[in-house]
Parts: C-alpha cells; sequence; structure tokens
C-alpha cells in the first residue's frame, strides 16, 4: 500500500489539466506512441468538439522512482463551474492534488473554488506553474500570487509546460515524495467508495469504487450499503487505458467491478460497497447535488415517453450531478422536470441524449426554484411557472441567491460593476489582489444569471474575467409570472417567472421574438403576454390569404365585398379549428431576447 498514490487534478477552465494528463501518460509509457492523441483521456465526442472536459476520468499508471515501483491513480477533472460536481466526487478518493495555474492567466475564480474544496478533504496540494513556454508568461508573477493563495514554499512550486513536456519528471517526483500514500486495513471488513458508473450495453453497468479498508476477491458476494441490494463480483479490475481484470484488490486502490447490473438505479455515486458476509460500516459519501437551474425535457413524439425516461436513468448513471422527476405540460404532454447545474450543463444533456441515445427531446424555458408562500401560511415550491399558486391566495415571493466571485483585470471594473447592476446585483467586496487583478463579490439573483451571464462577462471583459458562484439563500422578490397566449390559449411551456420591473419589457420583446419565429398559418395568430388576467402586450401574425378576387375582374363593388366577407368568414372558422403548431425555436426565444 505504501506504494500506492491516489492524486487528481484541479484547475480553472482552460489552464491544461486534460494536455498534462497526456504527458504524464506518456511519459509513464502508460499509453503508446500508437494509442496516442490530444486529450487521450476526454473520450467523448462532444468533449474532443468543444475542447472541455465534462467528466472526470480515472486512469492507473507505473512509474519507478528510484529503484521502487509505485502505482499512480490518476483522476482528470473537469474545470467548468456547471461540473463542480464531478471535481468534488474526484476529490473524495483521493489523497492529494495537483493545482495547475496558468502562467500567463495567473489564478482565476475556478481555481480558488476547487482549491477549497480540496483544502476541505485535507487533501495534499502540490502546485503545478503550467504554460511557462508561452510568451505571455509571468512566472514570477503568478507564483506570488500562489503563495499569497496556499502560503507555501515558494520553492515548491514545479515550472511545466504540457505542450512542450517540461518538468513532468518533476510532478511525478513530487507526486511520490509529498501526497501521502493511502491509509486502510487490508484485513478490516471491506469499504469501498462508489465515486463513478457507467452504462455498457452488453456487460450492464461499470462501477468504479476507492477501497478505503479490507480487500474484494472477484466472486465474492458484495452488498450495496445504500439500496441493500446484492450482488456477484463477476470481474474487478483496475482502470488502465483499457480495463484490466484482477483477482483481487486491496484497500487503498481505485478500481472497477462489474457485476450483471440491469437497472441504472440499484447504483447511487457515493454508496459503499461492502461484503454481504462481513458487512463494514458506510463511508460518508457526497454532499448531495444542489441543482441551480430547472427545466422541462419533453420527447416530440408522446410515444417515446419510456425510452427517455430509460435514457435519462442511464445518463444519470454517468452524470451524477442530474435530477429528474416526470411531470406533465397541456402543450408538450409528458416529460421530465431536470434540475443543472447551470445552463452549459443543460446544453450538454441536451446534446448527448440526442448523440447517444439519439433522442429527439423539446427543452422549456429554464428557470429556478422559488419559494412561494400562500396567505394560510403555507410554503410551496415553484420549479416551473406552472406550479406558481394562484394570485390571489399569494402572500409572499422567495426567490434564491448567489454570492458571485468576479476575477478581471482592473480595466473592465467599471462596466463588471454595471452588467451586475443591471442585473439587480449588491456590490459586496471589491479587493486589488494585484496591482491589475481585482476580485469583485456580488450578491445576484439567481434567475438573473441563468441565461447569458456569463457570456455578456466574457464579452465586456475580453475573456478574462472568471466566473464561480455558490449558493446562500432566499430573500423576498418582487416576482411575477408571466402568461404567454396564442389565440386566447395559455401555452404553458412558454410561461415564465420575472421581476414585476422587467416584465412589461419582457412579455414586448418576448411577443416580438416569437412573431418572427411562429410560422403564418391560414388563419390569424394572436400572440399576447398577460400577468394574471391584465394583458401587457400584443403581437400578430398575419394569416396567408389566397387573392379570391383573382376570377373577379369589373363588376360591382359589392361583388368583390361579398366575396371577401366569404373568405372572413372561413377564416374566422379556421381559427375557432385550427391549432398553432410551435417549433423548438420558439421555446428557446427567452434565451436569444438580447440578440
Amino acid at each position: 500500500m505504501e506504494n500506492i498514490r491516489n492524486f487528481c487534478i484541479i484547475a480553472h477552465i482552460d489552464h491544461g489539466k486534460s494536455t498534462l494528463a497526456d504527458r504524464l501518460l506518456e511519459f509513464t509509457n502508460t499509453v503508446s506512441q500508437r494509442d496516442s492523441k490530444a486529450q487521450v483521456l476526454d473520450d467523448m465526442d462532444l468533449e474532443r468538439e468543444r475542447g472541455i472536459t465534462i467528466k472526470s476520468h480515472a486512469i492507473q499508471m507505473d512509474y519507478t522512482f528510484q529503484g521502487k515501483k509505485y502505482i499512480l491513480n490518476l483522476i482528470d477533472t473537469p474545470g467548468h463551474v456547471d461540473f463542480s460536481y464531478e471535481v468534488s466526487r474526484s476529490i473524495a478518493a483521493c489523497e492529494g492534488a495537483l493545482l495547475i495555474v496558468d502562467a500567463a492567466q495567473g489564478i482565476e475564480a475556478q481555481t480558488i473554488s476547487n482549491l477549497y474544496l480540496a483544502l476541505g478533504h485535507d487533501l495534499e496540494i502540490i502546485p503545478v506553474l503550467n504554460k511557462i513556454d508561452l510568451p505571455g508568461a509571468m512566472p514570477e508573477e503568478v507564483k506570488d500570487q500562489v503563495v499569497d493563495l496556499l502560503g507555501c514554499d515558494r520553492a515548491g512550486i514545479i515550472h511545466a509546460s504540457g505542450k512542450e513536456g517540461i518538468g513532468i519528471a518533476d510532478i511525478l517526483e513530487a507526486i511520490i515524495t509529498r501526497i501521502p500514500a493511502p491509509k486502510g486495513d487490508p484485513a478490516a471488513p471491506l469499504q469501498a467508495l462508489i465515486f463513478d458508473s457507467a452504462f455498457n450495453s452488453f456487460r450492464g453497468i461499470e462501477v468504479m469504487f476507492r477501497i478505503f479498508n479490507g480487500t474484494l476477491k472477484k466472486g465474492e458476494r458484495v452488498k450495496f450499503t445504500n439500496t441493500a441490494k446484492e450482488y456477484f463480483a463477476d470481474e474487478i479490475g483496475v482502470l488502465r487505458l483499457d480495463k484490466e481484470p484482477r483477482l483481487q484488490m486491496e484497500a487503498g486502490n481505485v478500481g472497477y467491478i462489474i457485476s450483471g447490473i440491469k437497472e441504472a438505479k440499484e447504483v447511487k455515486v457515493g454508496d459503499t460497497i461492502t461484503h454481504k458476509d462481513r458487512p463494514g460500516e458506510a463511508i460518508q459519501g457526497f454532499a448531495e447535488v444542489k441543482p441551480m437551474v430547472f427545466a422541462g425535457i419533453y420527447p416530440v413524439e408522446t410515444s417515446e415517453f419510456e425510452e427517455l425516461r430509460a435514457s435519462m436513468e442511464k445518463l444519470q448513471l454517468n452524470d451524477a450531478s442530474l435530477v429528474w422527476e416526470p411531470e406533465t405540460s397541456a402543450a408538450l404532454g409528458f416529460g421530465f422536470r431536470c434540475g443543472f447545474l447551470g445552463m452549459l450543463h443543460m446544453e450538454i444533456v441536451q446534446e448527448r441524449l440526442e448523440r447517444e441515445f439519439n433522442m429527439t427531446v423539446i427543452t422549456t424555458v429554464p428557470s429556478v426554484q422559488f419559494r412561494a408562500y400562500t396567505t394560510k401560511g403555507e410554503m410551496i415550491l415553484v420549479n416551473a411557472p406552472s406550479d406558481m399558486p394562484d394570485p390571489s391566495s399569494l402572500d409572499y415571493i422567495e426567490e434564491p441567491f448567489i454570492k458571485a466571485q468576479i476575477i478581471t483585470k482592473a480595466d473592465y471594473v467599471g462596466p463588471i460593476i454595471s452588467l451586475c447592476m443591471d442585473k439587480r446585483g449588491l456590490i459586496k467586496n471589491q479587493i486589488y489582489l494585484t496591482s491589475d487583478r481585482v476580485e469583485l463579490t456580488f450578491d445576484l439573483p439567481l434567475a438573473e444569471i441563468v441565461f447569458d451571464f456569463f457570456d455578456k462577462l466574457k464579452t465586456i471583459s475580453r475573456g478574462y474575467a472568471s466566473l464561480d458562484y455558490e449558493l446562500i439563500g432566499f430573500q423576498t422578490s418582487n416576482v411575477v409570472k408571466l402568461d404567454i397566449m396564442l389565440n386566447g390559449e395559455k401555452v404553458d411551456a412558454l410561461s415564465a417567472i420575472v421581476h414585476r420591473d422587467k416584465a412589461y419589457d419582457w412579455g414586448k420583446r418576448l411577443c416580438e421574438k416569437l412573431r418572427e419565429l411562429l410560422p403564418r398559418q391560414m388563419f390569424e395568430i394572436a400572440i399576447q403576454a398577460s400577468i394574471g388576467a391584465k394583458i401587457i402586450s400584443r403581437e400578430t401574425v398575419k394569416a396567408l390569404r389566397k387573392n379570391v378576387l383573382a376570377k373577379c375582374y369589373g363588376g360591382d363593388i359589392s361583388r368583390k365585398r361579398k366575396l371577401l366577407e366569404k373568405q372572413k368568414k372561413g377564416k374566422k372558422r379556421m381559427r375557432s379549428v385550427g391549432n398553432v403548431e410551435i417549433p423548438q425555436e420558439a421555446f428557446m426565444a427567452v434565451l436569444k431576447l438580447d440578440q
């Protein structure tokens, strides 16, 4: 056990984690030249296309140092704030972490956030200064920032470049000498923590675990503590580039188990695996995930509802931060109300459903969770506009607020403050980290930052500003439900909950946007926005008309009038019978109101 090291790589988005992981795998000969490619561990097409890590990936390496052979278990983690739950799970399975800081960009918000996660689990932190080969690198200044943040020894910061392969040997030496070996007793009752799982259509569910105590042998009967289900360990092994079976695994190691589990809901991330005959205590798993953004996902064909449910279950295995429950909508039929960690997370889930499971889905307008208090003193959780109680029985509404940490260059402080003020934010603090870098702290309503806040922040700061946020609780707010009606019928999938001050502007712009997006029918479509019974905006999609006067040349005006009246009656009848087809773009119109 003293020759095992478990560590993860944490950093802000785009600071070179995956590239550095590639170099470590090449240096230890885990990946042959033939199998080598950029971002080896990012195995999803989506990750490779976007150049971001979505899933944390575990892999085992062998390395000989000073004549002794060591086993290194590496877990590469995502950097985006929307995937921070993946990072927390990886951290729970490790004893140490490589903190990667870009020598050109310095410390950013997500670096600090991930660092605090790691320190909360008492991990040994090894600071690494990456991309030192860049012409814009400022190693000495960034070193000062790292020393200020960590209080570490300046000489202990490793210089590296994932692209050029500089400093890889120093990193491996630091991992072996600084990170403690895992503690645990191979003779104790088995305790293994599940930190990930994946669905394999041939072999059932593959469960990844880290053994804290005890020994697991192939063919033994194991029990999952949380679900109280029992299975045979048909195959156990370690995670190389491909899975390598083993006959037994001891405390301190990271590996996988395949036991023919078919049902996705039988595996819970954070659960403990133990022996059936000699059970160990359950390990305290992870914090429950807190969804930030809620949206409905519906199948385009209502008959595909059960298929969508199965796809969601399989996806949840691979993405434990996705939360969902069934719901129905008058406009869209049966579907699911899903909780996501952010807008990027929602976008990725939708794309994965379409690519990996061939599901065509409609996503409704995203919203956050409000708390509505009725005059009787009851509290109702409002995840969707349709959950909102009747205005006559409503006392007040509370909305979630977040504490946002924005780190930016000093030049962009003014525009960023005005952006946050526009989003109903309150500035709480302003600290100059260096003469040129500022940390701004705001209290902001979560509903305001859900849609396009991150994009606007990046645009204003030319890509320099970084954002990290955490939920701080609920505050009373003057929000109203804005309904959209097409020909007098409410379309619940287009409703939104907005602040009263912005409701008129929002309703007007949404009606105008829908007028562009809805295809013209043979009858007139009235698009109205209303708050309760009060109509606040209206647009009309004109009907397609046939030229009924073409065959009526010459003659009295009354003949033309008669034909037009006849057509008018027909249009009226059509309107009462015809229904409005709503394209998918119309449901997402809210997201593009400013464009």
